[in-house]
C-alpha cells in the first residue's frame, strides 16, 4: 500500500466516457490505473472510429453534470471556455414529446450542450493528467487471466493493434468498459462462468445528422427536442455545440427513413410537431453533408441476476447496458454509474462485483424503462410488452398531455429523464391528480 492509502493495481478496458469515468473513480483508490484501448486515441476532441454516434447530435443531462462537476473541479467552466453552453434543461429547450409541448419555466435542472468528441476529449485530458493513470492506446483485450481456483479474475490478455504482440497485465481488478461490442460475456464464459442474461430490444431507428452555422439571435433557445410517436414516427433534435454550430438529428421510426439529400433533410423538419427546427434551419449555412446512423439494437444484460461472478472484474457503462441513444441517457448514466462504482469500492474489494452490479441496476431501471418502454409503442419492434410496460406506456401518455398545461408536470418528468429524481415521484399525489384530469379533459372535448 502506498503513504496515501492507494494500492494494487486496476486495468479499464476501453477509453470512451464510460471507461474515462470509471478510471478517474479508481485513481482514489487504487495505486495504478491503466486504461487500454483499440483506437490510436486523438489529442483533441476530434471523431474517433470507436465512437461512431460521436458526429451526431449530444447533450448532458443534470445528472451527468453534476456527477462531472463532481469529479473535476471547475468542469463547467472549463467546458464552457471549449464552447459548451450551460443550460436550463426545462426554460432554454423545446420539448414536444407526442406533440405536447413542456412549458419553458426557470427550473433547477441544469444541464450541458457540447458536442461527443469535446467532452471526451476534455475528460481524456483530466483522466489522463492524474499521476497514478497510464493510458495505452492501440491495444485490444483478447481475455482475462485467473487465479488458480478460478474464483478471482487477476488481470487481462491484451495485444498491440497490428500485430502478434500478446502480453500478460496483472490487475486486482478488470473493468470491462468496451462498450456495445464487448466481448465480456465471452470472456467470462472462457473462465467457467455462465454468461448473464440479456433483454434485447431493436429500436429500428434511423438517424441523420448535420450540422449548421449558428449566429447570435437565430433562436431564443439552447436546443430542440421533438420526439417520434407512433402517430407520427418523425423526430428531431437540434442542439446548440462548440464550434458556433448547431448539431442537427433527424430521427425515423416504424420504417421511416430520413433524407440524405440537402432538401430532403430540411423538407423533413416541416413535418415535426414544432416549426423551431425548420424556421431555424431554412436560414442557417450547412457546415456539412447529411450523415447516416442506423441505430444498433438496445442491449441489457443482467448481471445483477448472475449466480456467480469472480471477484476482479465489473462490465461498466454500455458493456452493462446499451440504450437507444436517440434518448440522451448514455453519458448520464455512466457516469451515475462512476459514483456506484465509488461507493461499492468504499465497502471494500471483496464480493464489490456484486454489490456494484446491484446497484447499478437501480440506475439502468428508470433510463432503461423509458427508453425501451417508448420503443415498444410501436407494433414492428419486437420485444415483451409486459403488464408494466403498458401501464407506464399510458400514463406516460397521458402525463405529456398535461404537461401541456402544467409546468410542474413537466419539470416532474424531465426530473425523472435527467435521473434527478426518483420515478415513484411520477406517482406523487398532486401529479398523478393533474394527469387523471388532463386525460378527463382531453377525452370531453373529443367527444363535445
Amino acid at each position: 500500500m502506498s503513504a496515501n492509502g492507494k494500492a494494487g493495481h486496476a486495468v479499464v478496458l476501453g477509453a470512451s466516457i464510460g471507461g474515462l469515468l470509471a478510471a478517474r473513480v479508481l485513481s482514489e483508490s487504487f495505486a495504478k490505473v491503466t486504461i487500454f484501448d483499440r483506437d490510436e486515441l486523438p489529442t483533441t476532441g476530434l471523431d474517433r472510429k470507436g465512437v461512431p454516434q460521436g458526429e451526431h447530435s449530444h447533450g448532458l443531462l443534470a445528472r451527468g453534470r453534476q456527477v462531472l462537476e463532481e469529479l473535476f473541479d471547475g468542469f463547467a467552466d472549463d467546458l464552457a471556455a471549449l464552447g459548451a453552453l450551460a443550460i436550463d434543461i426545462q426554460n432554454d429547450c423545446v420539448w414536444i414529446n407526442d406533440g405536447h409541448r413542456i412549458p419553458r419555466v426557470a427550473s433547477d435542472l441544469r444541464g450541458l450542450c457540447v458536442s461527443r468528441p469535446t467532452l471526451e476529449g476534455y475528460i481524456r485530458t483530466r483522466v489522463t493528467a492524474l499521476p497514478n493513470v497510464e493510458i495505452a492506446p492501440r491495444h485490444e483485450a483478447l481475455g482475462l487471466l485467473t487465479s488458480d481456483d478460478r474464483s478471482a479474475v487477476t488481470g487481462v490478455r491484451v495485444m498491440t493493434v497490428g500485430t502478434t504482440e500478446e502480453r500478460e497485465v496483472a490487475a486486482e481488478l478488470v473493468v470491462d468498459a468496451t462498450g456495445r461490442g464487448n466481448r465480456g460475456p465471452t470472456w467470462l464464459a472462457e473462465i467457467g462462468y455462465d454468461k448473464p442474461a440479456e433483454v434485447l430490444v431493436n429500436p429500428g431507428t434511423v438517424y441523420m445528422s448535420r450540422d449548421y452555422k449558428r449566429v447570435d439571435g437565430d433562436a431564443d433557445f439552447a436546443a430542440a427536442i421533438m420526439s417520434p410517436s407512433p402517430e407520427s414516427p418523425r423526430g428531431g433534435v437540434m442542439i446548440a455545440a462548440d464550434g458556433d454550430r448547431w448539431m442537427v438529428t433527424l430521427i425515423g421510426v416504424n420504417g421511416v427513413v430520413p433524407p440524405s439529400d440537402p432538401e430532403g433533410f430540411l423538407e423533413f423538419t416541416r413535418t415535426l410537431h414544432g416549426t423551431e427546427i425548420y424556421d431555424v434551419l431554412s436560414k442557417a449555412e450547412p457546415l456539412c453533408e447529411p450523415k447516416k446512423m442506423r441505430l444498433p439494437t438496445s442491449v441489457r444484460r443482467r448481471y445483477e441476476d448472475a449466480v456467480r461472478l469472480p471477484d476482479g472484474f465489473i462490465a461498466f457503462a454500455d458493456a452493462i447496458c446499451s440504450f437507444n441513444p436517440a434518448y440522451g441517457q448514455g453519458m448520464t448514466v455512466a457516469a451515475a454509474e462512476a459514483i456506484v462504482l465509488r461507493d461499492a469500492l468504499a465497502k471494500g474489494r471483496e464480493g464489490m462485483p456484486k454489490r456494484f452490479f446491484a446497484e447499478a441496476a437501480k440506475v439502468i431501471d428508470v433510463p432503461w424503462d423509458i427508453a425501451v418502454g417508448a420503443d415498444l409503442r410501436y407494433p414492428n419492434v419486437q420485444g415483451e410488452r409486459t403488464g408494466k410496460v403498458k401501464f407506464l406506456n399510458n400514463y406516460v401518455g397521458k402525463l405529456h398531455i398535461a404537461a401541456e398545461k402544467h409546468a410542474v408536470v413537466g419539470h416532474r418528468f424531465l426530473s425523472v429523464a435527467n435521473l434527478m429524481a426518483p420515478p415513484t415521484d411520477l406517482f406523487a399525489p398532486g401529479i398523478v391528480t393533474r394527469v387523471l384530469w388532463s386525460g378527463r379533459r382531453k377525452k370531453a372535448d373529443q367527444t363535445a
